[in-house]
């Protein structure tokens, strides 16, 4: 599963943890986010469907705004955007570099 902005969820532990509601994970999540992005975070906020789903969504995921704007124009990934990339995806592409590889494997798909 691709979110709009190339993220892979199926490699997120929000996504594990909720679908196999196990909250071991996380915990193992909130602790490994709250360092790595300087917030806290709280177990019981780690729940995610993945981007794509109608939700529940990790509080972030349910505030981008790179998904609301895939959302609002109807495209599957930002890649099938006619403004590909655009300034917001380029800005998200400096911290998530593997983003854009997913993206330009679904864009040479679309050719």
């Amino acid at each position: 599963m691709i979110a709009y902005c190339g993220i892979n969820c199926d490699e997120c532990g929000a996504l594990a943890a909720t679908r196999n509601n196990d909250n071991a994970k996380r915990a193992e999540v909130a602790r490994e986010w709250s360092q790595k992005f300087g917030m806290e975070m709280k177990p019981e906020s780690i729940n995610c469907m993945g981007c794509p789903s109608e939700g529940p969504l990790f509080f972030y995921c349910d505030m981008c705004d790179i998904r609301k704007c895939a959302r609002g124009k109807g495209v599957a990934t930002c890649a099938h955007c006619g403004d590909y990339p655009c300034e917001k995806l380029e800005a998200f592409f400096k911290m998530a570099p593997e983003s854009k590889g997913w993206l330009e494997e679904i864009r040479k798909e679309l050719q």
